[in-house]
């Protein structure tokens, strides 16, 4: 299966599978995901329209209860949960072992941490997360998932490690430097946290192909522009 090939390629490194849309199929995901042998999902909010907060509890309970592999849940667009379902889950689901946040409500953020404390791994996923690294941190969110690490990885642990060690002088520079001048790219167009980031793994020689329509990629003064931002952070 292509998770097998990917962690027999990746030295055992664990898998975490994507799983998404409403409870009937996202439970058929996430029981084929576990069957090829991911260690884990990331549970994506459901389709389009907002649910409840019983809904979302059902939903995300009915999912953790089809596996036994690791749930982690991601808080965003139309599956905000409170801290209250996010407890009620805790207890009723022992193999929900994760937080994945792209709300951006730090205050909501610091509720749950505050809330739930070391039961749940927390980790921040905002488009550019680094942009929202401090704040994040400060709430309780020890890490995140970054993007611009598929382009520029050297430069990428270089913030994580200025964040984590609280140097503020190296962690302004590279915002300032690099990160919100990409963010004036990204915010160019809708879609383009997507397609910024493939442009940027083109430029440093992988094929990435297009995005998927209807998204667009970069127009090629865009894509110059990237070209530009990144040429000193090539490793």
């Amino acid at each position: 299966s292509v998770v097998k090939a990917a962690k027999s390629a990746a030295g055992s490194v664990p898998i975490v599978s994507g799983c998404g849309y409403g409870t009937k199929i996202a439970i058929q995901i996430a029981q084929s995901a576990e069957a090829a042998g991911a260690d884990g999902i990331l549970l994506l909010p459901h389709y389009l329209m907002d649910a409840s907060q019983a809904g979302l509890y059902a939903h995300i309970r009915a999912v953790c209860d089809s596996v036994s592999i690791g749930v982690m849940v991601y808080n965003r667009d139309n599956s905000i949960l409170t801290a209250e379902t996010l407890q009620k889950l805790c207890d009723s689901c022992p193999n929900l072992v994760g937080f994945k946040d792209g709300s951006g409500d730090i205050g909501l953020v610091r509720k749950i941490t505050a809330t739930i404390g070391e039961r749940l791994t927390y980790l921040g996923g905002m488009p550019t997360a680094e942009l929202f690294a401090d704040a994040y941190l400060g709430a309780g969110v020890t890490t995140y998932s970054s993007a611009v690490f598929n382009f520029v990885p050297a430069l990428a642990q270089q913030f994580y490690k200025a964040l984590r060690a609280g140097d503020r002088t190296t962690t302004d520079r590279i915002l300032i430097d690099f990160f919100y001048p990409f963010m004036d790219i990204r915010n160019r167009q809708k879609g383009y946290a997507v397609s910024a980031i493939k442009a940027g793994v083109r430029l440093i020689g992988f094929d990435a192909g297009p995005v998927r329509a209807p998204l667009t990629d970069l127009t090629e003064e865009e894509v110059g522009m990237l070209q530009s931002l990144i040429g000193p952070y090539k490793s």
